[in-house]
Parts: structure tokens; C-alpha cells; sequence
């Protein structure tokens, strides 16, 4: 396993740096191998976030490509290395432990329910999170304390999400469709007038087609060619406008498919002593057990999970450091719940309930391997 790195080798580091480089206040350690005086100098930053490409993906596959051309190093991400976890660090510079956004889905006591805070729904419905934005997101938005101005480009059926409008605060945002649209728009926004400019641009295709056919699959190949030609495009168009361009992920994947697939259903009694529906991810579940069952529940995970899972209270990775340092969030215990299934290998867990479809991905992430933990720092000037 790989543990996330918050003291200056991680996601959380490199966020630190391009805040201090901007203007604004890190709330951690910068970045060693981006020191914010280094980035800091360039007229504009533009920070490119290609969600699912691991380091070791990219090393794989990226030979004679741009993005591989201009690596600087691996770091770590944030844990879960998951979208929800790592995303809201780049648009807060907090860590996990700070913000308790720590999986696709999280309980959240003041909606009353499980709920999935990308999408702002119930788990099981399309209804939204019974909540004020402002209740479950603890954390503002780094864009509204930098010095310089901030401009957003990301997908369009994403870009006016109640996560994005409530994280992108005064920062402008421009939707684009397809790949050549991020191009386009990035493009725009570093040449959108005089002064100095920061722009976090986001590209989510890669993730979703690892989800759908796996990391390792042909699709993904395919379209990981794709991405790298778009990058060398977009370093192309942006040549002669002084501009620090770093891009990186949120997470990298695993493929997990037949027996390492687990459904938790098939556990001997362990469903039954749930208070809430499986949380996190489906390679870090946190369970929420009936008080006092704590102990049974326990030891009947390992008994069932054997080698493919670390067991354990999920107190025990806080205390470990694996969400960060910094000011917990209120209720990030409750969040975490009580029993934690780190899970190992390629091994997977899922739940279902009721209004749920009954299907299962084949690319995960949010487990502790290095396929996941490890993404690229790829850092280009022009």
C-alpha cells in the first residue's frame, strides 16, 4: 500500500503551491519538486486536471507522447483516492480530514441519509440532499482568495452542478462538450485578457471510460492517444503566452472484475448488523454498525475477507494520518464510520439498494495501491 504523502510530496502539496504562486494563503506544506516562487513566475498558471490517469498508467502507455515528455515525478493523492475526495482538494487546498467530502458516497447526518456529493443526491434516488450546499461543504473555494484572476473550464452537464457553482465561487466558468472543446476553451481562457491568470481546467472521459471498460482495455488506450495529442495541441496554441502549465490527476485505477469482485451481500450476517448502506468507495468502504456489535462486526469482515481486505476502526487510519492533517471536520467521524474495508490486491466490495441498478464497473479506484495512489506531476512552460 501506498499512504498518501501531505507533507510535501502529494496532491494536497501541489495545491498548496500554485495558491502561494497565485497570491492567496496554502493552508499546507508546498509542493517540493513545484516550489511556488517557481510558479510564481510565470505570467499565467493553468493547472490541467485529467481525471483516472495514474502515474504508472501514463508511464505504460505514454512513451514518445507530450504528457509523459514533460513528467516531472510521481506524488501522491489525497486518501480515498477518489474524485470526490481529491477534487474538492484541488478547489479548496484542504485535506480530506478538513473537508469530510471521503467517497462517492458519504453519510451525511444533517441530510439525514447516505448521500452521493458530487451529483447533491440520495443514494438510491435522483431526489437532491435534503441541505444547504453550504451544510455539507464545509470548505470554500480557493479561487475567491488568490490575488490573480480565476477562470474554470470544465464539462457543460458538470459546470453548473450545485458542487460546482458552490466550489468555484468568484472564479469565471466556461463549459465546453467534447475534447477539442477543453482545448478550445482553455486556450481562451489563458488568453482572455491582460494581468496575470490562474485557470483549473478539468477533462472527466478518461475516468469514465476506465469505470466502463477497465483502465486496461483498448477503449481507454484509445482515448488516452487522444488526451495526449490534446495536450500537445494545447501546448502548441499557448506557445509565446508565458504559461506555467501543470497537469496532473485526481486518482489512478484498478481493474477488478470476477472473483475479486465481491458483493457484500454474500458476507455470512454482516448485512444485517448495518445501521447505513455501504459508504466510500468500493475499494475503501466504511461500514456503520449497530452499537455495541462493533466487535462481531469486526472480526466477521475478516473471517470473510481474509487476505483480500485490511479490517480495521476506521478511527485507526485518521489517527494513522491517511486523511491529512489540519482542523478536523465536525462530523468526519460520523462520515467514516465505525469499521473500515481497506481493500487489497484488486479486490473489490459493493452494496446495492432498492431503486439502484444492479451493475457493477470494471475500472475502481479508492484503495491504497500504487496504480492508485501514485499520478503523474507533468509541468511544462510556454
Amino acid at each position: 500500500m501506498v499512504k498518501p504523502d501531505y507533507a510535501g510530496g502529494g496532491f494536497v502539496n501541489l495545491i498548496a503551491s500554485l495558491v502561494e504562486a497565485c497570491g492567496g494563503a496554502p493552508r499546507h506544506a508546498p509542493l517540493a519538486a513545484l516550489p511556488a516562487a517557481e510558479a510564481a513566475r510565470a505570467g499565467n498558471i493553468l493547472l490541467l486536471i485529467v481525471d483516472g490517469l495514474g502515474d504508472n498508467y501514463l508511464q505504460r502507455e505514454g512513451a514518445g507522447g507530450s504528457l509523459l515528455a514533460r513528467r516531472r515525478g510521481a506524488i501522491t493523492s489525497v486518501f480515498p483516492s477518489t474524485t470526490a475526495s481529491a477534487i474538492t482538494t484541488a478547489h479548496t487546498g484542504w485535506t480530506p480530514l478538513e473537508h469530510g467530502l471521503t467517497g462517492w458516497f458519504t453519510l451525511f447526518g444533517e441530510a439525514g441519509c447516505v448521500g452521493a456529493p458530487l451529483p447533491f443526491q440520495r443514494r438510491g434516488e435522483r431526489a437532491a440532499l435534503n441541505a444547504a450546499p453550504a451544510a455539507l461543504y464545509r470548505a470554500g473555494p480557493l479561487f475567491d482568495g488568490l490575488a490573480r484572476r480565476s477562470l474554470v473550464v470544465s464539462y457543460r452537464p458538470i459546470i453548473d452542478s450545485t458542487y460546482n457553482l458552490h466550489h468555484c465561487g468568484r472564479a469565471e466558468r466556461l463549459a465546453y462538450d467534447k475534447l477539442e472543446g477543453l482545448v478550445e476553451q482553455t486556450v481562451a481562457a489563458v488568453k482572455s485578457g491582460p494581468g496575470p491568470k490562474f485557470v483549473y481546467a478539468y477533462w472527466p472521459e478518461f475516468d469514465a471510460l476506465s469505470h466502463r471498460h477497465g483502465n486496461g482495455s483498448a477503449e481507454v488506450r484509445a482515448h488516452f492517444k487522444a488526451v495526449d495529442a490534446a495536450f500537445g495541441e494545447l501546448m502548441r496554441q499557448l506557445a509565446g503566452t508565458d504559461t506555467l502549465v501543470v497537469a496532473t490527476a485526481d486518482h489512478g485505477f484498478v481493474d477488478s472484475v470476477g472473483p475479486d469482485a465481491l458483493d457484500f451481500a454474500d458476507a455470512p450476517g454482516l448485512s444485517g448488523l448495518l445501521r447505513y448502506p455501504l459508504c466510500g468507495e468500493s475499494r475503501m468502504a466504511f461500514c456503520h454498525v449497530q452499537a455495541g456489535r462493533e466487535r462481531e462486526f469486526l472480526q466477521r469482515a475478516a473471517d470473510w475477507l481474509g487476505p483480500r481486505a485490511q479490517v480495521r476502526p476506521s478511527m485507526d487510519l485518521a489517527q494513522e494520518g491517511w486523511f491529512g492533517g489540519g482542523d478536523a471536520h465536525p462530523r468526519f467521524a460520523e462520515r467514516i464510520g465505525d469499521v473500515a474495508l481497506q481493500m487489497n490486491g484488486r479486490a473489490t466490495v459493493k452494496d446495492w439498494i432498492p431503486g439502484e441498478p444492479r451493475h457493477r464497473h470494471v475500472g475502481h479506484h479508492g484503495g491504497a495501491s500504487a496504480d492508485e495512489m501514485l499520478i503523474p506531476l507533468i509541468v511544462g512552460s510556454v
